[in-house]
């Protein structure tokens, strides 16, 4: 049997550079980004900074001495080569990185950021971790043998979602700015249906919130690899079930369909039906 390509200790290996890289590229330059360092790439919304930049090119680094057999597919590198993401399918071993999620959190001095990397083998998602610099905790995945929380000082807790509710007391998180008309006025219509839904900034707090059970639902429509691969399987590995909105399968080389996640099946096809169904 030929070895397995990413271990459980890889994993904690990775996890450990991420929290170095964070502790050296980012908190440094955290509330002190000059205008100068600071763009846009396709809107006012969709920005990069120094600290994006500088954060995929010191893992970069890194993760080519520790894998050396890994190929890096970062969000900043994707998007000056657009054929990167054809690797997701095909690769023996890829990290799908986002190296500073949230940035506009991030430039904006508000403390919701994360950086995310899911680990793929020929499409499949095997590992994952999500890193927040703020509290120096990663929440980690590894396929088939759950999801679980590490903090700096190396205590481990196992990571659950929430049991399912009914409609009107699930707590959601709606991504809807990126769903095309007439679907974007449905949902917001329908979302009144829910007890509370939200909007952080940031898929890396809003996957992890989702695991530890502190919300119900995740609803998202955008779905570049590097927001939400790494997020997905701490979904699943958690307990959650999730799908494209007609019902098939997520995949991290998929950019369209949309993704919902909730605590069951049962509960996921109450609230697809809720949120995008025409009623009345």
């Amino acid at each position: 049997m030929a070895p397995h390509p990413f271990t459980r200790q890889d994993l904690q290996d990775l996890s450990a550079l991420l929290a170095t890289a964070a502790k050296e590229q980012l908190m440094p330059r955290f509330q002190r980004l000059g205008q100068h360092q600071v763009r846009e790439k396709t809107s006012g919304f969709d920005i990069v900074t120094e600290a994006d930049e500088a954060m995929e090119s010191w893992l970069g680094q890194a993760f080519a001495q520790r894998f050396a057999k890994a190929t890096l597919i970062g969000e900043e590198a994707a998007g000056r080569n657009p054929a990167l993401l054809d690797l997701i399918r095909t690769a023996e071993l890829a990290f799908v990185l986002d190296p500073l999620d949230g940035t506009k959190n991030f430039a904006s001095g508000i403390p919701l950021f994360g950086t995310m990397v899911a680990v793929v083998a020929h499409g499949e998602v095997m590992a994952s971790a999500i890193h927040d610099p703020v509290t120096q905790s990663t929440a980690m995945a590894y396929a088939g043998a759950g999801a679980w929380m590490q903090t700096a000082d190396g205590t481990v807790t196992p990571l659950r979602v929430a049991q399912a509710v009914a409609l009107d007391k699930i707590e959601a998180i709606a991504g809807t700015n990126f769903l095309p008309e007439p679907t974007r006025s449905v949902v917001n219509r329908n979302l009144s249906r829910l007890m509370m839904s939200n909007w952080f900034r940031c898929s890396a707090h809003e996957y992890r919130l989702a695991a530890a059970g502190h919300m119900h639902v995740l609803f998202y429509n955008k779905l570049m690899p590097w927001d939400h691969a790494a997020g997905w399987l701490l979904h699943r590995e958690a307990g959650g079930y999730s799908a494209h909105f007609d019902g098939t399968p997520y995949r991290p080389f998929d950019l369209t369909g949309g993704l919902l996640c909730a605590p069951t099946a049962e509960s996921w096809r109450e609230v697809r039906d809720a949120l995008l169904e025409q009623h009345g």
